[in-house]
Order: structure tokens, then sequence, then C-alpha cells
């Protein structure tokens, strides 16, 4: 192998050197700053670029899709003097790769301390109750502050999470027996409601009830005294009616009525439950010569009432129908 073989093998390999210091490829979602003798002047966007040889070279290469870094967990007393457990993520991006490379260094690091700080700050200014259970105002309160101070560095901090929450054990017995002492609160509550509603569903029923009732009696009241009406009207008629025939000199219609009343009144004595015997009357007949004689009366008043003025003299008098034979008087047991 010759001189002039190395030297051709030699300025090929400076070409090739050359070419690929000189041309540059970005990718998707970098961004490459360019210095030209250690000063910043341009930053190159994804794609291919071209560089000056021996003048400008690569500086910083930035990362400009969003990132997210864990804040590690760290002890902080709480307004009230409780000591908590708390760790975090933020999401940032970064939107100047210019001020990024060049304003801060090591810009995770820097990003990470300043939510430590931060975080204990907002944690520290709030009551143990209120770090519980207001994850999200510190969550928006780290934002506010955190993305203001990173403004200048060319970073977006697009989002801050309270990871973790770790009170101490004692604290989270007590609030394990506080919660359990809730729940049985709410149980009685509940219970008793259920007891009212149940109280109040049985007096309106017993309500409802009465008043139906009361509605029945009415109505029943109102029918009694209906049917008693009625039975008055048909009391007053069959008496009119049997007026009517006694003017007219009935005597069967006498004869219906007072055996009617006659059975009505034995009906009675031998309903009454204080008696232990019924008396028969020893004169069953007496009844019947009653009513015979009741219709000879009323013929009487009737001839009266025709104005006849002859007399029968001869007429015959009326043969009264044999009486039947008296029974015995007796006393009779009640079944």
């Amino acid at each position: 192998m010759d001189f002039s073989t190395l030297f051709v093998g030699a300025l090929v390999v400076m070409a090739f050197i050359l070419l690929f210091s000189v041309v540059k490829i970005v990718p998707q979602g970098r961004e490459m700053t360019v210095e030209r003798f250690g000063k910043y002047t341009r930053t190159l966007s994804p794609g291919i670029s071209l560089l000056t040889p021996f003048v400008e070279r690569i500086g910083r290469r930035m990362n400009m899709m969003e990132q997210v870094l864990d804040v590690p967990q760290q002890e902080v007393i709480t307004k009230d003097n409780a000591m908590v457990k708390v760790d975090a993520i933020v999401f940032i991006q970064v939107m100047d790769a210019a001020r990024a490379a060049y304003r801060v260094e090591n810009l995770p690091y820097a990003i990470t301390q300043l939510c430590s700080t931060n975080l204990r700050t907002v944690v520290g200014s709030m009551d143990l109750d209120e770090v519980l259970f207001q994850r999200d105002n510190i969550n928006s309160r780290l934002l506010t502050v955190i993305d203001a101070a990173t403004e200048p560095w060319g970073v977006k901090v697009n989002r801050i999470e309270i990871k973790d929450l770790s009170p101490p054990a004692d604290i989270t017995n007590a609030m394990a027996r506080q919660m359990k002492a809730e729940r049985e609160r709410r149980a009685v509550i509940t219970e008793a409601e259920g007891e009212k509603q149940a109280a109040i569903a049985r007096a309106e029923g017993a309500k409802q009830s009465a008043i139906l009732q009361a509605e029945g009696r009415k109505e029943a009241a109102f029918r009694d005294a209906e049917a008693r009406e009625r039975e008055a009207q048909a009391e007053a008629k069959a008496t009119s009616m049997v007026s009517e025939a006694i003017a007219r000199g009935d005597v069967n219609a006498i004869n219906y009525f007072v055996a009617q009343k006659y059975v009505e009144a034995f009906a009675e004595l031998a309903r009454n439950p204080t008696q232990k015997t019924v008396i028969v009357p020893a004169e069953m007949s007496g009844l019947v010569g009653t009513i015979a004689g009741l219709g000879e009366l009323v013929g009487l008043a009737k001839e009266q009432q025709q104005g006849r003025t002859d007399v029968r003299a001869a007429a015959p008098p009326r043969a009264t129908p044999p009486a039947p034979p008296r029974p015995r008087g007796g006393s009779v047991p009640r079944s």
C-alpha cells in the first residue's frame, strides 16, 4: 500500500466526518440548540439542517414532549402539629428550548426541588383535616406557584397531583374509630327515621280506619232510621186500614188486630229473660168471646151511622160460636 492510497483513504474518512458534523437530523419531539464559538445562535426544529463546518456545533438536545417528574416522599408538619408523609408527581413540558437549556442547570432536579419546597409550604399552612380532604385545593395552589416560578425557564407545568398522604398510625386509628362512630350514628338516625315513618303510617291507617268505621256507623244509623220510618209508616197504614175496616163493620179485621196484639204481648212475656216459667191463661176462650163482643159493638155503630130508624125487634140474635173447651191452667217450663 503506497502513500497515495493512504492519502485518499484519509480524505474519504475526513469527508464522512465533515458530512456528519455539518448535516444534522432532528427527530420529532426534539429540538437542538446551535452554538457558534460557544455562543447560542439558533434552535434547530425537527427535520434536516446544515451547520457551518468548524464554526457551529450542537449545544443542547432538548426533549419537547411532556415529561413526568416524581417528587420524592417527605415528612411535613401541618398547621396543627401533625406529621404527615407526602409525595407527588408533576407534569412539565419545555416550551422554549433555549431558555430551558441556558437559564437553569439540571432542569428536572430544579423543578423537583421547587415542588418539594412549595409542597412543604402549602401543606404546612393547612390543618390535617384540610390536607386529607382538600387535595384538589393543594394541587391547584401548587400548580399556580410552580408554574409561575418555571415560566422564566421556558417550562410549562401542566399538572401537579398529590400521589400519597400518610398520616401517623395513631391518627389513622383515631380516624378509623371516628368513622365507625359516625357510621353507627347514621345507622341509629336511619333506624329512628324508619320507626318514625312506620308510626306515622300506623297512625294514618288507624285514622282512616276510624273514619271508615264512623262512616259505616253513620250509614247504618241512617239505614236503621229509614227502616224504622218505613216500619212506622207501614204500621200507621195497617192501623188506618184496620180502623177503616172497623168503621165498615168488618169483624174479621177487629179479630185480626186484637189477636195480633195479644200474640205480641204473650211473645214478649215469653221472651223475658227473668222468667223461669210462662203462665198460660186458663180462659183461652176469653179471647174469642172478646172478639165476638167487639164485633157486635161495631155492628151496632154501623147501623147507627147509616141512620136506620127502624129497630130490628124481630131480628134473631147472632149466634155466638161455641167456646172451645177451656184448657186447664198451668205453668210451662221454658226451654
